[in-house]
């Protein structure tokens, strides 16, 4: 199969039906090799002429995919659907989506850095918020202006008036952005659900590891969803009393929300709470209580067991995370960035007056945690474009920042990969002030690299 090239990307037209024997023989490697010797930035499938698919089908492109991604450093997915084709791809995946949906080849245009087309206004939404801020990243990166609605409501609205922009986008996805493992509140909690019978499966389906790496980040509160468990037994009992445990040594905080005892013993209530845990009716009890959200979710002071220390593999990849780090926050500020000094110690931040902060952890070959401290000018300046419009909200300057510091986590996941580094991070912790920062990091030894945007001092500190 050949592929049709134009403004940079290449696109393969599949025909018909897409199982698995007959995806694998429409499209091989050496049909994709072909194409790359033209330079493109991406490789797409188109699914216009497709009647059907399954996900063997889909399956043989995803593994060319893979290949060609982890050699190459290009974006790769699926172009040409319609909305059930996409909630259907979607559905397949799920999380696991490590390829790009672009609805059509005008809007992956929009994506291509070769492709030198002027200025669009592109009118952008989805349902996944960090999705959201992704593709309005990518788009004022390559020069256009992205009008980001923020619910479908105003999107439907907006899109009504379609001389208003140039380009439309919806059923849209950049893979390789970020991670969806939990869900971040207002007020720095992680909301967990559970649903049906809790036994001892939830020893092997909670991921412990994530669950650590936030605590090392800094959250401090963990909220369990239980509206829909029917019952526990002794063998999650002792999961969720052991898990309260282990959070203490960090000083954090488990509720359960909405868990009903008509078939659980009260008894079981009774030990939860004896190891810590709190319960609470409605999940407003605990987020519209803005003084008992700070009050659970608050950093503090905790001696952690068994300190971590920088090793070489992370001290490699620092050009990594500079990269990922400064390259977003210069194109979302529109500055340089220039270095001032960079020094291997625990976090030093000289002046703390008008500052903010954020962290995310990543965990899995290598293992560690990025800090970002902000100048409040820097912050808001980098999420005008997110929020859009100027804004002196702090609430929602720290919310919008969190969701870009994720896309910053999302870029280095993709650039360890690159090396051969396979990591998941964690979702970004923010701070309202360095003085909670500084009861997480303070005792950390790590990487400090010192940086000035448009005049004003900005902080990177890896460590573990």
């Amino acid at each position: 199969m050949r592929a049709v090239i134009k403004n940079g990307i290449g696109v393969f037209h599949p025909q018909g039906f897409l199982d698995g024997n007959s995806s694998l023989s429409m499209l091989s490697i050496e049909d994709i090799n072909a194409t790359l010797h033209a330079n493109v930035d991406m490789v797409l499938v188109s699914l216009k002429k497709v009647i059907f698919f399954n996900r063997n089908g889909l399956d043989a492109f995803v593994k060319l995919f893979q290949k060609v991604r982890s050699e190459k450093h290009i974006t790769v997915g699926f172009c040409d659907y319609d909305e059930k084709k996409y909630n259907a791809i979607t559905k397949f995946y799920k999380d696991e989506i490590i390829f790009s949906l672009f609805i059509t080849q005008e809007v992956a245009s929009l994506f291509a850095s070769s492709f030198q087309n002027k200025s669009k206004n592109v009118l952008l939404y989805s349902e996944d918020k960090s999705q959201r801020t992704a593709i309005a990243i990518e788009l004022h990166d390559n020069g256009h202006n992205p009008i980001i609605a923020q619910s479908l409501a105003e999107f439907e609205q907006k899109a009504k008036v379609e001389s208003a922009y140039d380009v439309i986008i919806k059923d849209t996805f950049l893979g390789q952005t970020g991670q969806k493992v939990a869900t971040r509140v207002t007020g720095n909690a992680i909301i967990y659900t559970v649903s049906s019978f809790l036994d001892a499966e939830i020893g092997s389906s909670f991921d412990i590891n994530y669950h650590t790496n936030s605590l090392n980040v800094g959250f401090r509160l963990f909220i369990f969803d239980a509206y829909k468990v029917v019952s526990m037994n002794v063998h999650a009992l002792n999961f969720f009393s052991k898990l309260a445990s282990s959070s203490a040594e960090y000083n954090a905080t488990i509720c359960f929300v909405g868990m009903s005892f008509d078939k659980t013993p009260i008894s079981f209530k009774e030990t939860l709470e004896d190891s810590g845990i709190m319960f609470f009716n409605q999940m407003d009890d605990i987020l519209q209580d803005k003084e008992l959200l700070q009050e659970l979710g608050a950093s503090s002071a905790a001696v952690v067991k068994n300190k971590r220390t920088l090793n070489k593999v992370i001290v490699t990849e620092l050009p990594n995370f500079i990269e990922a780090t400064v390259g977003t926050i210069e194109m979302m500020t529109n500055s340089k960035a220039y270095k001032e000094a960079a020094k291997i110690d625990t976090i030093a931040i000289a002046d703390s007056d008008d500052k903010i902060a954020s962290s995310i952890g990543f965990y899995g070959d290598i293992d560690g945690m990025v800090i970002l401290v902000f100048p409040v000018n820097i912050a808001k300046k980098a999420c005008e474009l997110l929020i859009g419009e100027e804004t002196d909200d702090k609430e929602l300057i720290l919310d919008t920042l969190a969701e870009l510091v994720n896309i910053v986590g999302g870029k280095v996941k993709t650039l360890l990969a690159d090396e051969g580094y396979s990591v998941d991070i964690t979702l970004p912790r923010t701070y309202s002030d360095i003085a909670s920062l500084m009861e997480v990091a303070q005792n950390k030894k790590g990487v400090q690299v010192d940086l000035v945007f448009n005049d004003e001092k900005f902080l990177f500190f890896l460590t573990r």
